[in-house]
């Protein structure tokens, strides 16, 4: 309820009513827009409280207010401001156009940041062909909420939520590290692993620890937008390093490291973004070698590490002798559904701890009671039934894919089948502007890239990671023959 006794000022010493002072005061109000049409106002017993002056006064008031219509009375339900004013009859205040303190530009300078999105904004939706999500639709999403909703009333877990650690839940931070160590042959505990809000957060944290303004950071090239933008915020300068169908070129890392070491090394090492290439063999060797010799810090991204099909994956650089230099970063939302925002960040306990001090200082805590059930999906074995699950419905939805961008489209496109992840980077003929095909397609119901977010240094791939995860073999369809409709 608005604090009408600071709203509405009384001055006993005026000439006009008391009872006229509170009548004008809220026609002043409600010109102003403080109180909008509709909106109850106290009872004449509680605003008389509220102002200390009798409840016959505020009778009056609202008496006045009622004869020139500013106000309604509801039997048994109380005082409303009037949906239809007396200043602007016969038309409705909703349809002004008056403006409010939110609705002008702010009058202060402050920072913009620009997060382009990968998808054209135009569509209807009804069709999406994103980054390479996972499928909500199969995820076990049922089965999160029970436990939730058995888990929400406990008394225990209200404490948790203002009490709980930075760093996350214990239950779930023991759960990832378990589930890290099984498959990815990283040694861990506990206190290794922060929870964040999505891998997002994890690369935004761990840059906002390590870079300075002046910095210098190598990235791959073509890149990971989001991760590059997150490094430029922090004044750090980008230093670009080819990435071809081995990975990222590590000879070139070497180079650079031998004039000045920089502050960090970005690395995707397991389906690269946007080319979805893997890091060889040799070259994943050699650049441990580079991360133990110059003490490179390095954020290793791995966000969809358990999508494997054609292979046995390559350990990441994490679980290799590092001395402590690699800070790997991990996303559950990618293994189950994109809108549960839940991701994490592995490092050393010193940094972790430093991290949950940046969480904090954030708000970036997640839903504990959230954490808690994820932590019951690994313990009951519900997670890992699930990635078993979606690994073959992937693998069986990337070669249909292939099947489909070779037959309909092979004359217009050029890709590598990927050995994994949930995306294909697919490069379009020059002849066939990715944004006049996006334009086309966005007015039948189909979103899609116009692949302009993947362009850097002055190079137009004409290209776009066509998500195939969370298509199924209707919709792939679709969207592929709607794609072959802009070409003609």
């Amino acid at each position: 309820m608005l604090p009408f006794n600071n709203l509405l000022p009384i001055d006993r010493r005026a000439t006009a009513p008391v009872y006229q002072q509170i009548a004008h005061g809220l026609i002043h109000l409600i010109r102003n827009g403080i109180l909008r049409p509709g909106a109850s106002l106290p009872s004449s017993r509680d605003m008389s409280r509220q102002l200390g002056v009798h409840r016959k006064t505020v009778v009056a008031a609202y008496q006045e207010l009622f004869a020139q219509d500013w106000i309604d009375t509801q039997p048994r339900k109380g005082v409303y401001i009037s949906e239809r004013l007396p200043e602007i009859k016969p038309r409705s205040f909703k349809a002004t156009t008056a403006k409010t303190n939110y609705d002008q530009p702010a009058q202060f300078n402050f920072q913009r940041f620009e997060a382009s999105s990968t998808l054209r904004k135009t569509a209807t939706r009804r069709l999406i062909i994103d980054d390479g999500f996972p499928d909500a639709r199969m995820a076990p999403i049922d089965t999160l909420m029970k436990t939730y909703r058995r888990l929400a009333p406990r008394q225990a877990f209200h404490r948790m939520s203002m009490y709980g650690p930075a760093a996350g839940s214990e239950n779930l931070r023991t759960a990832i590290a378990c589930f890290l160590s099984g498959t990815r042959g990283i040694s861990i505990k506990a206190e290794n692993v922060l929870v964040s809000s999505g891998a997002q957060m994890a690369i935004y944290m761990a840059a906002r620890l390590v870079l300075t303004p002046g910095s210098t950071v190598i990235v791959g090239e073509p890149g990971y937008f989001m991760a590059n933008r997150a490094f430029e915020q922090f004044g750090a300068k980008l230093v670009r390093v080819p990435v071809d169908e081995y990975g990222i070129d590590v000879q070139a890392i070497e180079k650079i490291c031998r004039k000045k070491k920089p502050a960090l090394l970005y690395i995707i090492p397991h389906h690269h973004h946007p080319t979805t290439v893997t890091l060889s063999a040799d070259r994943r060797m050699k650049l441990l070698q580079l991360v133990q010799q110059y003490k490179l810090p390095v954020i290793e991204d791995d966000y969809d590490y358990d999508f494997h099909y054609s292979s046995t994956p390559i350990l990441p650089l994490a679980s290799a002798n590092h001395g402590g230099n690699v800070i790997y970063v991990g996303s559950l939302a990618k293994s189950m559904a994109s809108h549960l925002r839940v991701g994490y960040m592995v490092a050393t306990a010193d940094f972790i701890e430093q991290a949950g001090n940046l969480k904090k200082l954030a708000g970036g805590r997640v839903d504990n009671i959230l954490e808690e059930s994820l932590a019951e999906l690994f313990s009951q074995g519900d997670f890992h039934r699930h990635l078993k699950k979606s690994v073959k419905l992937y693998h069986e939805r990337r070669d249909l894919l292939s099947e489909l961008l070779q037959q309909e489209l092979g004359d217009v496109v050029d890709f590598d089948m990927p050995d994994g992840g949930m995306a294909i980077w697919t490069r379009f003929n020059k002849k066939y502007p990715l944004a006049h095909i996006a334009g086309f397609a966005a007015a039948r119901g189909l979103l899609m890239s116009d692949g302009s977010i993947y362009n850097t240094s002055g190079t137009d791939h004409n290209a776009l990671r066509f998500g195939f995860a969370s298509l199924n073999p209707k919709e792939m369809e679709e969207s592929i023959s709607i794609i072959k409709k802009a070409l003609c």
